[in-house]
């Protein structure tokens, strides 16, 4: 069995909880391995919607065992409300079934208020979209070294003490700075006890489970989230997001070594979104724009904030080739193109007078590209329905055709609508 890392190619809200879901029927065990609850995965299984933010996709299949790895940020109350909902729904979510590497960081209420005061007072192109979850700033606490792990909540005092440090500096931020009322350590405290006993027993060593499930021969899927343009060093800073989301990290973010990963699958949507501020070189404000929106129905599934949209961005998903090696694509959302005339693609960038393949390196410089499209026709037939490449239609096979020749990369699996059963697997 092959270990699998899944992961995005464009701004993220590919699809790839969808993906996920799918290839967890055969596999064992379902690893997340960096950010937090800014990602939203939406799953729709016999046209019953579910929303994950923390908890791995894979979730919903019995038989997998889910992990949450040491290069994700932890929000301890999202996290305990996601397991409620599961249960309630009939989901298994007990201790055995998930679980939290003690290396984990905890995202506190500080954090939240500290993200919040900081994007307030941006204005306009400056602010950067964040979801105010307190993601950066716990992702500073741990490159501080004055972050609170999971391991830690088994000894409050421990907590307390961290949060004591760590409130000396954001107060003074809050107030000083930002104006805001201060956080108090007593608060913070009664707010993390009773979640703190609700985590405990699920804390496990993450990296020793998955060293076993290797040795006994065991598949592992590594659930990405985000996507590849949002990664702190290879993204378009500074409109990323605070950790590394390339499938590099999987191997870091989950506490295993990099020859264990064999498969890397790239959920490409059909088309290129995004939320929040940042260059975006193919946005439509068009009608053809105004259909992606609303027949994607492109609304963050963690914000509801309206997804921007454009067409496929060839040198964006070049450069995630480039990152991330894949040996296949997973393709989103392809039935969202059905009814337009014509399809374009970007296929290179215009930029201070060259034509160029790849995103510029410099920070700010993607904001003056311009892009160069080719045109494609389209097709009019409804694919909701289509259960074989045969039976898709020939403009909707030739578009796939072209991108795999673009990224010399084979496209494996394709997605027809949202349920689960909407997927064409290709061998």
């Amino acid at each position: 069995m092959s270990n699998i890392v899944v992961l995005g190619s464009q701004w993220g809200d590919e699809g790839k909880g969808k993906i996920v879901d799918l290839l967890t029927r055969d596999v064992h065990c379902i690893v997340r391995f960096q950010g937090g609850n800014n990602a939203g995965h939406t799953l729709v299984a016999g046209g019953k919607k579910t929303i994950l933010h923390l908890i791995p996709s894979g979730i919903l299949q019995p038989h997998a065992r889910c992990f949450i790895g040491n290069g994700v940020v932890l929000d301890p109350w999202v996290f305990i409300k996601e397991i409620d909902t599961l249960a309630a729904q009939g989901v298994e979510v007990g201790p055995g079934r998930i679980v939290v590497s003690p290396k984990t960081h905890v995202i506190m209420p500080y954090h939240k208020a500290l993200d919040t005061a900081r994007e307030e007072s941006l204005s306009g192109e400056k602010q950067i979209g964040t979801t105010g979850r307190g993601i950066g700033p716990c992702y500073e606490d741990k490159a501080s070294r004055i972050g609170v792990r999971a391991g830690d909540l088994t000894d409050l005092d421990l907590v307390r003490a961290k949060v004591e440090k760590a409130l000396v500096e954001k107060n003074m931020l809050l107030q000083n700075l930002y104006g805001k009322e201060p956080v108090l350590v007593d608060a913070v405290m009664e707010e993390i006890k009773p979640v703190a006993e609700r985590i405990v027993p699920m804390l496990g060593d993450v990296s020793s489970a998955l060293e076993e499930a290797i040795a006994d021969e065991k598949s592992i899927l590594f659930e990405g989230a985000q996507g590849t343009h949002l990664d702190i060093d290879h993204g378009t800073y500074p409109f990323v997001t605070s950790s590394s989301t390339v499938a590099g990290n999987a191997a870091s973010g989950a506490g295993i070594a990099p020859r264990a990963l064999d498969r890397v699958v790239m959920v490409v949507k059909a088309y290129t979104t995004r939320v929040g501020g940042g260059p975006f070189p193919t946005e439509l404000s068009d009608q053809d724009g105004d259909h992606l929106q609303q027949t994607g129905a492109e609304f963050g599934a963690t914000t509801g904030r309206k997804r921007r949209c454009g067409w496929l961005d060839l040198p964006i998903l070049r450069e995630s080739a480039r990152l991330n090696g894949p040996t296949d694509i997973a393709m989103t959302k392809l039935d969202v193109l059905t009814g337009l005339d014509t399809v374009k693609v970007c296929t290179a960038y215009k930029f201070r007078g060259e034509t160029i393949q790849y995103p510029p390196q410099f920070e700010g410089a993607l904001a003056e590209v311009e892009p160069v499209y080719e045109e494609l026709p389209g097709w009019k037939e409804d694919i909701g329905g289509v259960t074989s490449w045969i039976s898709l239609p020939t403009n909707a096979k030739e578009y796939i055709r072209y991108l795999e020749h673009a990224l010399r990369t084979p496209v494996s699996i394709i997605s027809v609508g949202p349920d689960r059963e909407q997927t064409l697997i290709r061998k």
